[in-house]
């Protein structure tokens, strides 16, 4: 499981560093390119068929590689320092989005440590004894 978080971690980064440099940005008086309606043109501005094209290559065709020639691809070398990149973002815990999660609910709803509400165990075991 947690080579498949950093694995996911991995190809969200890449999504979006691919979607980046495929959009285009053109100015008020640049012809579209290829001449394409406007329409597509605002298309090519979001960076959308970059993404498609590594979800395809970058995703899909490497897994058609492994599912068809499994010996070759996991004794790579190269296979090994992505299998390391991968654990490594599990292992920072950055991959955890429920604590990311709770401390923003945590933050907007005010909430304190239970010591504040209910009082410690010694404040709670003398009021038992009164």
């Amino acid at each position: 499981p947690g080579f498949m978080i950093g694995r996911q971690l991995s190809v969200v980064t890449c999504m979006f560093f691919v979607a980046r440099v495929t959009s285009v940005k053109l100015g008020e008086n640049d012809e579209n390119i290829f001449g394409v309606p406007d329409v597509v043109q605002e298309l090519f501005n979001t960076g959308l068929l970059g993404a498609l094209m590594l979800t395809i290559v970058g995703s899909i065709a490497w897994q058609l590689v492994a599912s068809a020639f499994p010996i070759a691809f996991l004794s790579s070398p190269i296979t090994y320092v992505f299998l390391q990149i991968c654990l490594f973002f599990e292992a920072t815990g950055v991959c955890a989005g429920a604590w990311v999660i709770a401390y923003i609910h945590k933050t907007i709803a005010g909430f304190q440590k239970d010591e504040v509400y209910i009082g410690t165990s010694e404040e709670r075991a003398m009021k038992n004894m009164n």
